[in-house]
């Protein structure tokens, strides 16, 4: 499941509502939108985007962070570092196929330490 999935899923869950009933208000179909919340499809269109935040009725920050999350949901990442310092193939390489082996906290820990060192002075702004 992605992290966009999961939050779907708790939203539609608070609402009450089916995926059948979500899929439906949206124009989709139920097993889209279960594939959507399990993580094996890619991120949403943002029109589709758009229609789940006004069936879910969510504003500003909710909506936000729902947008913020289904671009980093993508279930399958392609890392090019083509051009790169040799470091960050061998940093690609090793998270890719390692990534399963690491634990939740383990998980939380690196993406904490990584998004600190990227929030530091003079680095590139995220995306």
């Amino acid at each position: 499941m992605t992290p966009f999935g999961a939050r779907l899923r708790e939203l539609r869950a608070e609402r009450g509502m089916t995926q059948k009933e979500m899929a439906d208000r949206i124009g989709v179909s139920a097993a889209y939108l279960s594939a959507l919340e399990h993580g094996h499809r890619g991120v949403p269109s943002w029109p589709l985007l758009q229609r789940i935040i006004a069936c879910l009725n969510i504003i500003w920050d909710d909506a936000d962070e729902l947008q913020r999350l289904a671009m980093r949901s993508a279930p399958k990442v392609t890392i090019d570092t083509s051009g790169m310092d040799p470091a960050a193939t061998e940093l690609a390489n090793l998270l890719g196929q390692s990534i399963g082996r690491l634990s939740k906290e383990d998980l939380e820990h690196l993406g904490r330490r990584l998004r600190a060192l990227l929030d530091r002075p003079g680095k590139v702004p995220r995306r």
